[in-house]
């Protein structure tokens, strides 16, 4: 296989904390990128990074409402648009 250097910008933070992650499983930044564009060829697909987004109260909030969801109670209908749904609450 032939190989290419290949310069890319990145966060200096990022790097280094990549560095530290090669580094724990046994691999230099080169080789987990090289890994990582490997799995992208192979697959034809790319991961995005979605943070997480929820927060202590959405989870508890998220844990109280489950039951209802699951049976469906407390739960409204659907709405076509934002002026039935107001209709609606005039009820």
């Amino acid at each position: 296989m032939s190989m290419v250097t290949t310069r890319i910008k990145l966060d200096e933070n990022i790097k280094r904390q990549a560095q530290e992650v090669a580094k724990s499983a046994g691999l230099t930044l080169s080789a987990l990128i090289n890994s990582y564009l490997t799995q992208v060829v192979a697959t034809r697909h790319i991961e995005p990074y979605t943070p997480e987004l929820t927060t202590p109260q959405l989870e508890a909030l998220l844990t109280e409402i489950e039951p209802s969801l699951a049976t469906g109670n407390n739960l409204s209908k659907p709405f076509n648009s934002a002026e039935e749904f107001l209709a609606d609450l005039k009820k």
